[in-house]
C-alpha cells in the first residue's frame, strides 16, 4: 500500500451552519461551513421555508411563450417519399 495516499482524518472537525449552529464530527477537513443543518432544516424543525418559486414560474412562462412563437413561425416540411413511391415515380 502506498504511503501518504489517504488524507489525514480529523475526528474533531468543526461544522458551522449559516443559522449560527456549530457542532463537531469527523472529517478530513478541520472546518466546514454548511448552509443548512438539523437545527434549521424544515424536515427536522417542522417549519417550512418560503422558496423563490415565483421567479422559477416566471422563467417557465417566458420559455413556454417563446416555444409557442417559434412553433407558429416554423415552416412545415414536406414528408419524405416512401420506397414504394420512389419506385413508382421512376
Amino acid at each position: 500500500m502506498k504511503n501518504e495516499l489517504h488524507p489525514k482524518y480529523n475526528p474533531n472537525a468543526k461544522f458551522s451552519c449559516a443559522c449560527g449552529n456549530s457542532f463537531t464530527s469527523g472529517s478530513t477537513r478541520d472546518e466546514i461551513h454548511v448552509e443548512i443543518c438539523s437545527n434549521c432544516h424544515p424536515f427536522y424543525t417542522g417549519k417550512q421555508k418560503l422558496m423563490d418559486t415565483a421567479g422559477n414560474v416566471d422563467k417557465f412562462r417566458k420559455r413556454a411563450e417563446k416555444a409557442v412563437v417559434y412553433a407558429e413561425t416554423k415552416t412545415v416540411k414536406k414528408p419524405r417519399k416512401s420506397q414504394a413511391e420512389k419506385k413508382t415515380a421512376k
